[in-house]
């Protein structure tokens, strides 16, 4: 399984990493590591793609949570969470060995943690979830652990660049209601509308 680890100064204990769609045994549009059971991808191929990450990562499946992403802002508490509920777009846990996962394609993966190594926690930020708060709603999971933004690492792994990420004037203007200086990450594009920096923003 090939997979791109995060650079970051994190405590020794801390991991993070984003797969490649490399290692596992999806066909079609989906090969071959779907890890996704939203799409029309063959179930049992889904369960051992996830079984092979399971492997990959040394941790028992039933430590990997899995969210129920909806672009949003909410942040599961693995640790506080004892229901099946699993809508979020972001999880966070101080459970040593627990491992928290988002799905993205284009979306921009990030990865938390404290700087003691403690918590760790993962975002989901799509345009939608970025616009809306979902880091600002991760830092503020912190912030109920005791920890200030600058006690924080974090990492903001792979996404769609700012050479293709092509999007319509409502989505420059609902950036820019919430944060005029957020202009700096739109560029035109040459059939009039906007090249969008997921990163900058």
């Amino acid at each position: 399984m090939k997979c791109i680890r995060a650079d970051w100064p994190a405590p020794s204990g801390v991991h993070a990493l984003t797969t490649t769609v490399e290692g596992g045994v999806s066909t079609g549009p989906w090969a071959t590591l779907n890890l996704g059971t939203h799409v029309q991808d063959d179930p049992a191929a889904v369960a051992e793609n996830r079984r092979r990450l399971a492997a990959f990562t040394g941790r028992p499946q039933e430590a990997i949570h899995w969210l129920d992403q909806v672009h949003g802002t909410r942040v599961l508490d693995l640790d506080e969470n004892t229901c099946d509920e699993r809508e979020a777009d972001a999880a966070i846990t101080g459970v040593p060995g627990r491992v928290a996962v988002v799905m993205t394609a284009d979306c921009l993966p990030v990865a938390f943690c404290s700087g003691d190594g403690r918590y760790v926690a993962v975002a989901h930020a799509g345009w939608r979830g970025l616009c809306a708060g979902v880091l600002q709603a991760t830092v503020e999971a912190f912030r109920q652990k005791g920890y200030e933004a600058k006690d924080l690492c974090t990492w903001l792994g792979p996404a769609i660049g700012p050479q293709a990420f092509e999007v319509g004037e409502e989505v420059r203007e609902a950036f820019l209601s919430r944060d005029p200086q957020a202009a700096r990450a739109f560029v035109p594009s040459p059939c009039g509308r906007w090249m969008a920096d997921l990163y900058m923003l």
